[in-house]
């Protein structure tokens, strides 16, 4: 199995490109998000998945190994190939993708060609508790050091949904109704207030 090319990009079009490693080109399939930062003449390395089937042997292609993981998930659910989820990947940005599928937004997961409602349900009920089990849990999750703001705020709304993971909600239950209270008070917001508008969320009320 094929698991990462190195070499010069030779063609792009479409949703693929050709890769020449040593004299060898090889046709790699790849989301809009990896074809952006290639350029046709120029060095490239490539986290590749290979899918070996009776008629073909079909290598897809990313720039990130995070795009990678996330590619595996999606291809884990049933009607998923590896065309709609590169469709679903150029569609949705990482973390826009992990938060549609934590706050259970059929109509985001909906934007990408060849996924109807009921794939898209069916992408979220498959991947909405493995996605925080991985690391392909958006950054409210994951706060980052970058700026003191931006990491107090990320820190806020992972205490947020621990508070409502130990009132007995699921985790991704209480992440989606974390990320509905942010949406409507603010991430300036303290964390008691957070975690009031939040149990109010996972309420329904």
């Amino acid at each position: 199995m094929i698991g990462r090319l190195t070499g010069i990009v030779e063609d792009l079009g479409g949703n693929q490109a050709i890769v020449d490693v040593n004299g060898v080109g090889y046709l790699v399939y790849c989301s809009s998000k990896t074809l952006a930062v290639a350029e046709t003449g120029s060095p490239v390395r490539l986290e590749i998945e290979t899918q070996v089937r009776e008629d073909a042997f079909i290598l897809y292609a990313f720039a990130a190994k995070q795009e990678k993981n996330w590619f595996k998930l999606l291809t884990s659910v049933q009607g998923v190939g590896g065309r709609v989820a590169l469709q679903i990947l150029s569609a949705l940005g990482q973390d826009e993708l992990a938060t549609a599928i934590l706050s259970e937004d059929r109509k985001a997961v909906s934007r990408a060609d060849g996924v109807g409602p009921k794939l898209a349900q069916r992408i979220i009920s498959v991947l909405k508790d493995r996605v925080i089990e991985t690391d392909t849990a958006p950054n409210i999750l994951h706060p980052s050091d970058e700026a003191s703001s931006s990491s107090q705020s990320g820190a806020e709304h992972t205490e947020a949904i621990s508070a409502l993971v130990n009132l007995g909600y699921g985790r991704a239950e209480a992440f989606s109704a974390v990320s509905r209270a942010v949406s409507k008070i603010g991430t300036d917001a303290t964390l008691s207030a957070l975690i009031t508008a939040s149990l109010k969320e996972a309420a329904g009320s």
